[in-house]
Formats: structure tokens, C-alpha cells, sequence
């Protein structure tokens, strides 16, 4: 991948204002396309999709407020933090318009930026889009609560059934969980951003009352096995946005910009042919 640059601006919100850096890469040439990852990912997680169509587009990855090389000021860093972080960023490249794809939370962030900054944005793609009201996200995501845990009995266990997990064929869900306790445990945005759902809070930053007023092309692109954001989700974006695309790709989950990047980019070349912007 790409050596990381990276660009610092003055950050102002709730109030406070910060120095802040943004850790980005760029491959390609074309259409400029701002790559935005999700919860628990950094911008390394676009560098299969951004090979495969870098000739056609301008691939910008971002490492998102909190994450990855990117600032990790006190604030909070929920979606509306980083609408501010992302439009400061475009700003110091000096983009005035480009597309968004954007992954999950990333998806949940492109839309409400573009709602936010309508006239920056010149389309959507959106992959297993958070960002929908969904009153069974606690009880969905509750397997989650003991690796918040600030005890290391938690590390322990996980290291215990290790042994085991190949014998009783569980060692990809094991893999998964470990992967989580370590973001959980390494990455304090992801952390408190996981306490603060699983609480009930900041609901009214979800997005689906508001996604009819964006009047840019979208597309929507959901893995019909997804059992991390249900299909449902992709199809209120699909509904509720004015002509919007919804494509569903048979038997995948919900790691769509690294298991799935040749699908994902025959979908987006053929979306942006349809709608005549490349």
C-alpha cells in the first residue's frame, strides 16, 4: 500500500478547537473518490478495490478521525465530528467536489456529509451502510460487552480456548472475536463509540429520515449474508433515496473492500457508466 501523507488543520467543534492530522494515501488517476472504512477498519482496508480501479479513478483513503494514523483528539468522534473532520480535509487538498465511497460506518458518514455539504459531493457508493435506526442494535451487538471489560481474564479465556477452536470448528468466529477485543482494547474511539450505541444514545444521528433529500446518484451495494448490518439497512437507503441503486452479491458478508473488491468494482464501473460520470 502506499506510504501514508499526511495534512494537519485547525479542527473547531462543540465548542473546542484542536490541532488536528489526517493520515491519508493516494493511488491512481481520474475522478477523485474519498475512501472512507468502517468501525473497526483504517484506510489500508480500500487497497484491494483501489487496485483494481485506480486507472479510472483517483483513490483517496482516509484513516477517519480517531482511527488509524489520523488524530485522536478528546472530543467526541461520532458522525458528526467527523462530517467536520472530513470537510476540513477536503478543504486542505483543495477538492471541491468529488464521489464518497464509503464502508459500513464510513457509509453512514459519506451520506450524512453529503447531506451536510450537498454541493461537494457528486455521488454516493455505499457498501453495507450503517447509519438506519434499529432498535435491535443492543441486542445484536450484546456478545460485545464482555470485551469491554478492562480485565486481562478476558485475554486469557480467548488465549484458553484457543486449543479447542480448530477441533470444534469455530476458529474464524474465534479469529473475529479476538480481532474485536483488540480494537476494543487499542482503540479508544472504537470503544467508546461501541459503549455510547449500546447505550441507546445519539440516535438522532442516524440518517434514515433524512436520506430522501440527497439528489446525487447512489449506489447501494449490500453482501446477502451479512449478519453484521442486516440487508434491510442497504434497502432503506435504496428506498428512501430518490433513484437510487441497491445490488446485493449472492453468499457475501459483510467484508465487502477486502473479500469482495473485483465485485465491487464491476459494480461501480457499470454504475458510473450508467449514469454517464466517467
Amino acid at each position: 500500500m502506499p506510504k501514508p501523507d499526511f495534512v494537519s488543520f485547525i479542527l473547531t467543534f462543540e465548542g473546542i478547537e484542536v490541532e488536528c492530522q489526517a493520515s491519508y494515501s493516494e493511488e491512481g488517476n481520474g475522478k477523485p473518490l474519498l475512501m472512507l472504512h468502517g468501525f473497526f477498519g483504517e484506510r489500508k482496508c480500500w487497497q484491494p478495490l483501489s487496485r483494481e480501479i485506480k486507472e479510472n479513478f483517483r483513490c483517496i483513503s482516509l484513516d477517519l478521525l480517531g482511527f488509524g494514523e489520523s488524530a485522536k483528539p478528546e472530543f467526541s468522534h461520532f458522525v458528526a465530528a467527523q462530517v467536520t473532520f472530513i470537510n476540513q480535509f477536503l478543504k486542505k487538498l483543495e477538492l471541491k467536489r468529488c464521489y464518497i465511497i464509503g464502508h459500513s460506518f464510513g457509509a453512514w458518514v459519506a451520506s450524512k456529509y453529503a447531506l451536510n455539504f450537498p454541493d461537494c459531493v457528486n455521488g454516493l457508493i455505499l457498501l453495507g451502510p450503517a447509519g438506519i435506526k434499529d432498535n435491535r442494535f443492543e441486542e445484536r451487538y450484546f456478545f460485545l460487552r464482555p470485551l469491554l471489560w478492562e480485565t486481562p481474564l478476558i485475554d486469557w479465556s480467548l488465549n484458553l480456548v484457543t486449543p479447542l477452536s480448530e477441533i470444534f470448528n469455530y476458529k474464524k468466529a474465534l479469529e473475529t472475536i479476538k480481532e474485536y477485543r483488540y480494537q476494543l482494547t487499542n482503540q479508544p474511539v472504537a470503544r467508546s463509540m461501541l459503549i455510547t450505541r449500546l447505550q441507546g444514545m445519539r440516535g438522532a444521528e442516524t440518517v434514515e429520515t433524512e436520506i430522501h433529500k440527497l439528489n446525487i446518484p447512489v449506489l447501494v451495494i449490500a453482501g446477502e449474508c451479512d449478519e453484521t448490518i442486516p440487508l434491510w439497512h442497504s434497502e432503506t437507503y435504496a428506498r428512501e433515496i430518490p433513484n437510487a441503486q441497491l445490488e446485493i452479491i449472492p453468499g457475501a458478508d459483510h467484508a465487502l473492500p477486502t473479500e469482495y473488491p473485483q465485485k465491487i468494482a464491476a459494480s461501480i464501473l457499470k454504475f458510473f457508466v450508467s449514469e454517464s460520470t466517467v
